[in-house]
């Protein structure tokens, strides 16, 4: 993987915080529970800052680093977290400082080996790389097929080809540190169909569509989840199994 930057969010960054499902409190308390220490945390490719404000109800202080300006203007501010901007393979944190760093649904975009020699330098002795990710979701079979097929079908040739990471539930990156055994996860929503279509509206691949055909496919999808959907402010439940991978230094 290269290491040059591949910004697939800037454009969206107040969408993106606005409607990505948010992440399970249990994640977080395990996360801790593991952690050697609760000093500091690091959260990198951070993006406005979801689960660095999680960190921030277990560690003293978190950084939290994204290689985006335009993520790290939208973050929500908290006096625990302290926000930059930088990219995952190379920071200005200090060596040996780092209990916990975390990588939510971005470890596809980096340069691995380079990064891992950033996770190296950072960690404490028996220090945490928690890394996780989540495909797509589960309402119920008749709108899961639609999804389907709008993913496959429609955005199929437009998803950046580092995706597939995520396809394979990051299962085809490794690390040379210790894995250790994880739990199972799972990121829980309840949403109107307005707040679906907003959360469609972050995917990578939606924003390379409109860019090379001129034309938004959300409105059509939006017509066809209707007759599954029938009251668009109807609330349904939205399930994503939540891949984690843990690694010790």
């Amino acid at each position: 993987m290269s290491a040059e930057f591949k910004d697939h969010f800037s454009q969206q960054s107040s969408s993106y915080g606005q409607f990505r499902p948010t992440y399970p409190t249990e994640l977080f308390e395990h996360l801790a529970t593991i952690s050697p220490g609760r000093q500091c945390a690091w959260d990198c490719a951070t993006g406005t800052g979801q689960a660095a404000v999680a960190l921030a109800d277990y560690f003293e202080h978190v950084i939290a680093t994204d290689a985006s300006a335009a993520q790290i203007n939208a973050v929500q501010p908290h006096d625990r977290i302290d926000y930059q901007t930088a990219p995952a393979e190379k920071t200005t944190i200090t060596e040996a400082s780092i209990d916990l760093i975390t990588v939510a649904q971005a470890l596809h975009w980096f340069d691995i080996a380079a990064f891992e020699n950033e996770v190296r330098r950072v960690l404490k002795p028996e220090g945490i790389l928690a890394v996780w990710t989540y495909n797509l979701f589960a309402i119920n079979a008749a709108i899961d097929d639609i999804i389907q097929h709008f993913y496959h079908d429609t955005l199929g040739p437009y998803w950046p080809d580092d995706r597939t990471h995520v396809e394979n539930a990051y299962h085809d990156i490794s690390f040379t540190l210790t894995e250790c055994n994880t739990p199972n996860f799972a990121i829980q929503a309840n949403w109107n169909l307005q707040h679906l279509l907003g959360y469609l509206g972050t995917w990578s691949a939606l924003k390379a569509f409109r860019k090379n055909n001129d034309v938004d496919p959300l409105p059509d999808l939006e017509k066809e989840l209707l007759q599954c959907w029938t009251d668009p402010e109807r609330r349904l439940n939205v399930s994503w199994p939540l891949t984690l991978r843990v690694f010790k230094q």
